[in-house]
């Protein structure tokens, strides 16, 4: 009895240990003699399933780390770059130096701390729809992010004019670094790209309160009359934003934040600025250049009324368009007074003897910042004669470099902006937007030479030099004389009590933002 126990303990023992050695995947002995058994019968063909299994993975990984080795050591030839920092097996000495030359060789980024945020209480949230030209948007944007700041409001991210005379659809993240816009002034005012979905519903609804604010108005104007509004209805659209902040007498932190958006927060696309660059690459390898703001294209003498050196055709062209658009107020133009007075763009012909009169050097190069000018190579051809390197962005680029541009007529100004900025010397034959903007940008660039010509005296003075009365030596000395203290220097910005429009504007000389100087009025009004 004792011995079939043990018998019986024996024969379970020998089950457990086959069963282990059938889980391990080996073939087992019986005791007693017993016959070997294969692993195909039973739990053995499970067993033989994950030894092939494990098999095929060792082999798969093998064979993927040989491949890695082999492109590794043929990367630094051909292979994709992804490779060449690969570290190799073999050598330590040489990973370490691919490690070191590839870092050697990436550029540094600069490491960007963003300004703690404003916290405040909001007020509510300011829509705001620019109107007019880039240059005008550009101005009545910084205008809107210091009114926005001082009422402690939101500001939503400001809709770009698209019914203007140029008809561009650009939208603010076309033309301008919308996140940058957004990050650098987070400790000034919260700007938000759109607003609130609850508030949005409101808006999409018609619930929202629009208006033009008052033009040339000071920051109480929007104190005492905008933030109730804002308060009472939660969002208000100003639909016209130009020139609607005055020139004088603000805060000193309302003019230093208006500053800070124009030189600072308003950066051009990351596109516009690689092709700015190129264009002023592109001139820089011949030398110095010069920037002509030729503001003869169609509108502006439409707008104006001057028909200076047009014919008869063109001067009918120019009154139809002007009639054209209903918020062009003035219809009558008398074109010869108004040249006169000063208040029309020089023509091409007017401009060539100008510069000759100055002493620019005839082989100097012009980039000609502007759109299509009116009557073509016609009007330009005088111009061209005396300063043969004229030069546009159509001519500097390939036509697919602008391909993108084409029929943005913003985006194209912005262009057109870097590369002033950019030029030895500046000369605007207007004082619009761009001509003030760009005056006042240089300026805080460090006094770069800005010729402001004085368009009543030259009219008067070429008139005389074409009809004989004053010899070239004559008109010469007094064209210099007239502008040798009108090249952009220090002055302080005139007041003009009860006629905002008549004082120098203030993103054409904003000189609170200024390094300090001696100022010299340019003129005493």
């Amino acid at each position: 009895m004792c011995a079939a126990k043990v018998g019986e303990e024996s024969g379970n023992n020998h089950k457990r240990r086959r069963r282990r050695w059938e889980i391990m995947g080996l073939k087992t002995a019986s005791f007693g003699g017993d016959r070997l058994e294969k692993l195909g019968n039973g739990g053995g063909m499970v067993s033989r399933s994950r030894m092939k299994l494990w098999l095929i993975r060792a082999m798969t990984s093998i064979l993927l780390w040989t491949c890695i080795v082999q492109l590794t050591s043929l990367s630094e030839s051909w292979g994709p770059r992804v490779l060449k920092g690969w570290p190799s097996c073999f050598s330590q000495e040489s990973a370490a130096a691919a490690v070191i030359a590839d870092v050697h060789s990436l550029p540094e980024l600069p490491v960007r701390v963003l300004p703690p945020k404003r916290f405040y209480k909001n007020n509510g949230y300011l829509m705001v729809s620019c109107n007019g030209g880039l240059n005008q948007m550009r101005a009545a944007i910084c205008d809107m992010v210091a009114i926005a700041r001082d009422l402690n409001v939101t500001l939503i991210v400001p809709e770009l004019d698209k019914t203007s005379f140029w008809n561009d659809p650009s939208e603010f993240q076309d033309i301008f670094d919308v996140d940058h816009f957004i990050t650098s002034l987070r400790d000034e005012v919260r700007i938000l790209k759109e607003l609130p979905p609850r508030v949005k519903r409101r808006v999409e609804l018609g619930i929202v309160y629009t208006m033009a604010p008052i033009s040339w108005s000071d920051i109480s104007y929007y104190r005492n009359q905008i933030l109730p509004l804002i308060q009472k209805h939660k969002v208000v659209h100003l639909n016209r934003t130009d020139a609607r902040l005055a020139n004088n007498n603000q805060p000193k932190e309302i003019q230093r934040l208006r500053c800070k958006v124009n030189f600072s927060a308003l950066k051009f696309t990351h596109q516009i600025e690689e092709l700015g660059r190129k264009v002023i690459s592109i001139l820089r390898r011949k030398g110095p250049f010069l920037v002509l703001h030729l503001r003869y294209e169609m509108d502006m003498l439409a707008f104006s009324g001057c028909t200076q050196g047009c014919n008869a055709e063109e001067a009918d062209e120019l009154t139809r368009m002007r009639y054209a658009y209903p918020w062009w107020k003035e219809k009558i133009i008398d074109s010869d007074m108004k040249r006169k007075e000063g208040l029309c763009p020089l023509t091409p012909e007017e401009t060539s003897l100008t510069l000759q009169a100055l002493g620019i050097d005839r082989n100097i190069q012009i980039y000609i910042a502007a759109g299509e000018i009116y009557g073509g190579q016609r009007r330009l051809s005088r111009l061209t004669a005396s300063y043969p390197n004229l030069v546009r962005k159509e001519t500097l680029l390939e036509p697919s470099d602008l391909r993108f541009f084409q029929n943005h007529s913003s985006q194209m100004a912005a262009l057109d902006y870097l590369v002033s900025l950019e030029s030895d010397i500046f000369i605007p034959t207007y004082d619009g937007n761009m001509a003030k903007v760009v005056e006042g940008h240089r300026r805080f660039l460090g006094y770069k030479k800005t010729i402001l010509l004085d368009r009543r005296l030259l009219v008067d003075l070429i008139d005389k030099y074409n009809s004989g009365s004053l010899s070239w030596e004559e008109f010469s000395t007094a064209v210099k004389s007239a502008h040798g203290e009108r090249m952009g220097k220090p002055s302080k910005r005139s007041v003009i009590p009860d006629r905002p429009k008549e004082e120098d504007y203030f993103y054409a000389n904003p000189h609170e933002c200024l390094q300090p100087q001696e100022y010299e009025p340019l003129t005493t009004i």
